[in-house]
């Protein structure tokens, strides 16, 4: 079994559709995939459907954005199987609203230096809920000023290292409180690529407050940072997870659909940990119970 539980679609920044993602699954031997968009839970029943009527299971999730203001670095953390889902709407919605302001700002920005229309850029982003940097690359490529999204005008435009880059930052909540929303919906939290972000100096404090796993397969965690990052799973008792962080044609590198998966008994301890949370629960609560009435 192959599964791959990071996978982004048209509803934020990747290029293909729901359907056509399931199907690339189907044909490329992949049983199962998350679907985590960013900060967007739309696609999760729709997936669902559709993953049923090809044979593919898909698992509901989305990938939470965040930002750690003591270390300065943003944080990505992964929801899967949320239980009501409908308690996560709120913070995707601050998070959506926010990301919305500063990626007009970056479109003004981006028309003043070359003359595309922000009607270009919206275009380009049709299906997704928001406007992302890759959507005003695109633009840029229908108009002749760059042959791909990533590369040294994407550098140039939108890294922080540039001195004439066009970046606006929303404001993310902090990583403490998506993992406190995930609980609150009854979802599992996993850090997304600790290695894309160097994440690993805030894994103590998150496991401190409750995160259940790390994603430990990723295109961005080196060799090392993976070895590195089992060996904290296994020390801590966290769940591992893996995926190819798939955005089709927005991919930053050439990524296939299950170049990096999660291993059947690491997706069958995501799929009974909720189960296996509850059991552990009421056995702590029978002691606690039976240790209160034995005091008496």
């Amino acid at each position: 079994m192959s599964a791959d539980l990071h996978c982004h679609t048209r509803l934020s920044d990747g290029s293909l559709g729901i359907e056509d993602l399931i199907l690339l699954a189907q044909r490329s031997g992949i049983d199962t995939i998350a679907i985590t968009d960013h900060d967007c839970l739309a696609g999760t029943v729709r997936g669902k459907i559709i993953g049923e009527r090809h044979n593919v299971n898909v698992i509901p999730g989305v990938e939470l954005s965040a930002f750690d203001t003591e270390h300065n670095k943003r944080v990505h953390i992964l929801c899967y199987l949320a239980e009501n889902p409908d308690r996560l709407e709120g913070l995707c919605k601050r998070t959506s609203l926010a990301r919305r302001k500063a990626s007009q700002l970056m479109m003004v920005k981006a028309s003043q230096r070359y003359p595309i229309a922000s009607d270009l850029v919206i275009k380009c982003a049709a299906g997704s809920t928001n406007i992302y940097k890759q959507h005003i690359m695109h633009a840029l490529m229908e108009c002749g000023y760059t042959t791909s999204i990533f590369g040294d005008l994407y550098d140039e435009l939108f890294s922080s290292k540039s001195e004439n880059n066009i970046l606006v930052v929303p404001t993310y909540p902090t990583p403490l409180e998506v993992v406190e929303a995930i609980h609150e919906a009854g979802g599992i939290a996993v850090l997304a690529h600790p290695g894309f972000y160097d994440n690993f100096d805030i894994i103590d404090e998150l496991v401190e407050n409750g995160l259940d796993g790390i994603e430990v397969w990723h295109p961005e965690n080196s060799e090392e940072q993976t070895e590195e990052l089992i060996k904290i799973c296994k020390k801590k008792g966290l769940l591992m997870t893996g995926g190819s962080d798939f955005h089709g044609l927005y991919s930053a590198k050439i990524t296939h659909l299950g170049d990096y998966s999660t291993p059947d008994e690491n997706l069958a301890a995501l799929l009974a940990y909720q189960a296996k949370q509850r059991r552990a629960k009421k056995k702590a609560e029978k002691a606690a119970a039976a240790a209160e009435e034995k005091a008496e």
